[in-house]
């Protein structure tokens, strides 16, 4: 069977996108990395991504008039690299329909919380702030609203009293490098059924 290509797309250091990359050369992902994509040129998971072997292409949404113009230009790159499935790893922009209609179903995204609890911007700080004795991570389909899409997998992460917001981050990052490659694979086996809101695998 040939495996499934993923198109990835990154901002920053690229920690998730390190962990998928490591799980496809161990074996533990069945799929392929077609291609890694940053709106960032300083993105550091650039150059990590390069050391994996794979192809990396920068385009910067700040060159574009509109978003429809850059979200254009990317289903364009994805396409050209024949990618199957979308990877959101630490990518830092609300995908528009441009780019949700090209893929609809087909693109996963990881939150570092229990959603529907704190989306958005500073999850663990969010989680800290409001008190709650369990946080984690999701991996969900993406929908046109933020970390809005139906729930896949999720990991669950205790909230200690000594917390801060960066050692919950921490911890819930380890989770977030085992349930995404997990979710990853259930996608391309096409071992997912959504009905409504509701994932089946």
């Amino acid at each position: 069977m040939v495996s499934k290509r993923l198109g990835i797309l990154i901002s920053g250091r690229g920690s998730n996108m390190e962990s998928i990359l490591k799980a496809i050369q161990n074996g533990q992902l069945i799929a392929e990395a077609g291609v890694v994509i940053s709106n960032r040129s300083d993105a550091l998971g650039l150059e990590k991504a390069r050391l994996f072997g794979v192809q990396t292409v920068v385009i910067d949404d700040r060159h574009f008039s509109s978003k429809d113009s850059y979200e254009t230009e990317l289903v364009r790159c994805l396409m050209e690299h024949q990618v199957d499935w979308v990877v959101l790893a630490g990518y830092m922009k609300l995908l528009g329909s441009t780019v949700l209609s090209a893929f609809d179903r087909k693109i996963l995204n990881i939150h570092p919380s229990l959603l529907p609890a704190f989306k958005g911007l500073n999850a663990q700080t969010q989680a800290l702030e409001y008190g709650v004795k369990w946080s984690g991570c999701t991996v969900h389909l993406v929908s046109e609203g933020m970390d809005d899409g139906p729930i896949i997998l999720q990991a669950v992460v205790p909230v200690l009293s000594t917390d801060t917001s960066e050692s919950l981050s921490e911890r819930i990052l380890e989770q977030e490098h085992i349930i995404y490659s997990q979710a990853i694979q259930l996608a391309v086996d096409g071992a997912l059924l959504v009905e409504g809101r509701i994932v089946h695998h």
